[in-house]
């Protein structure tokens, strides 16, 4: 038992993963019973606990986001900083998803994954839908009702919203002092809130794996398997090639410790597929390698919601996929309009599972492929999806570190284990 309490959560998180992972397929191949298959297991304790622990993260992130932004701004006395963290974390966020974009259109048409396909009596799928132009995309990002914003859970307006407010709360000093000590008070019960709920993470990982693979088994995977495996190759290359490379020559340090470091995160990102669940779990995790929390709680945010380098990988790969199982000859201004439109796509793509077919449409209305593949991808999504949502959190992550490290707001010494973590600075 005394070993059993030993276990690191990231060993409890890998352990439960692999779990699900057995215990989804058996039921899968197995069990015919449907009463205790599905409506006992799959439509019950697995869907209600598994998606039950995600609602209970997304709970948090509202609230954790708004007051952790206002926190870290508020405490920022120059403002000039403020706006060069910003233009950092953007430029770096734009570069990594336009490597991304460019490296999957170059593998895809390396691996051709659509070749001998046809999906000639795929009907079109109607229901997903991207009808907004690149200027509504935008004005969208302009909070006129915060209000309803925190409500509804609009990432981006609630960003500018809160920075406005810290702006605000630093420029009046003394005058906010007790607005600024409300706002402190809550960001630390926020921070505790999610210490205390990510405890349950192992359970909701296992019933989330049980779950998508005891739905899906593998009949679902075997027909789009390279296109699947053309995901993952882009996904491993921008995880383990291009991430680690911009990382040790910006920071010199040592990427492998940042990956030993972040593995929980990771493994929930990849159970979870949604980059918003995985805000608080990847804040914390930050603050261990020594990150400034005024930092990470304005890039973290901002990348679950603008930094989206695997849904971009998803979507060109996607799209390369179908223009090749129609047989349609992609010229280079059809790349570069695929390379700009999955950019703005990805900006525009919510950080929820399944997030990322709603804009797949705009990037393919953009070369007039037809839309009947996006319901084809549908049925693999969840598996797509867990891939993806990784590279999207550790692109967050390394980019956060590097605008941190530039910025004189992280302990390199806490980084590399030479002190431990100090995390009553994280709070104030």
């Amino acid at each position: 038992m005394t070993k059993l309490r030993n276990i690191s959560l990231g060993n409890w998180i890998f352990i439960s993963m692999i779990l699900g992972l057995i215990v989804g397929l058996f039921l899968n191949f197995y069990v015919d019973d449907y009463f205790i298959k599905n409506i006992i297991l799959m439509d019950n304790i697995f869907y209600v606990c598994g998606n039950g622990f995600i609602k209970l993260l997304r709970m948090l992130v509202v609230p954790l986001v708004f007051f952790s932004i206002v926190v870290g701004v508020a405490s920022i006395s120059d403002i000039r900083k403020l706006s060069k963290i910003g233009g950092t974390t953007i430029i770096l966020y734009m570069i990594t998803t336009t490597v991304a974009v460019i490296m999957a259109i170059s593998i895809s048409n390396l691996l051709q994954p659509g070749i001998g396909l046809s999906f000639s009596n795929v009907e079109q799928m109607s229901n997903v839908t991207f009808n907004q132009t690149f200027s509504d995309t935008v004005l969208n990002f302009i909070p006129d009702n915060p209000i309803n914003s925190l409500a509804n859970g609009d990432m981006i307006p609630i960003i500018i919203f809160a920075v406005i407010i810290g702006v605000v709360i630093s420029r009046l000093k003394e005058e906010t002092k007790v607005v600024n000590d409300f706002f402190v008070q809550s960001d630390r019960i926020m921070m505790e809130m999610t210490a205390i709920i990510i405890k349950f993470a192992p359970i909701g990982v296992f019933c989330l794996m049980a779950k998508t693979f005891g739905d899906l088994g593998l009949g679902a995977i075997l027909p789009l398997i390279k296109l699947i495996g053309c995901v993952i190759v882009c996904v491993c290359i921008q995880l383990f090639v291009v991430y680690p490379t911009l990382f040790a020559v910006l920071t010199k340090l040592n990427p492998i410790r940042f990956f030993k470091k972040f593995i929980p995160v990771m493994i929930f990102a990849f159970n979870a597929c949604s980059s918003n669940a995985t805000i608080p779990i990847n804040l914390e995790k930050l603050s261990e390698l020594g990150v400034n929390k005024d930092v990470s709680s304005f890039t973290i945010p901002l990348g679950a919601t603008i930094n989206m380098d695997g849904t971009s990988i998803m979507q060109a790969c996607t799209v390369m996929f179908a223009a090749q199982a129609y047989g349609f000859d992609l010229g280079i201004s059809a790349i570069i309009t695929i390379i700009f439109t999955t950019l703005i796509a990805s900006v525009g793509t919510p950080g929820v599972p399944g997030g990322a077919l709603i804009t797949l449409n705009m990037v393919f209305n953009s070369v007039g492929l037809p839309l009947s593949v996006i319901g084809v991808v549908y049925g693999i999504d969840r598996i797509l999806n867990m891939f993806c949502v990784v590279a999207n959190v550790v692109g967050d992550a390394m980019c956060t570190i590097i605008v941190s490290l530039k910025n004189d707001s992280m302990d390199v010494e806490v980084f590399n284990g030479e002190k431990p973590p100090n995390f009553a600075e994280y709070t104030n």
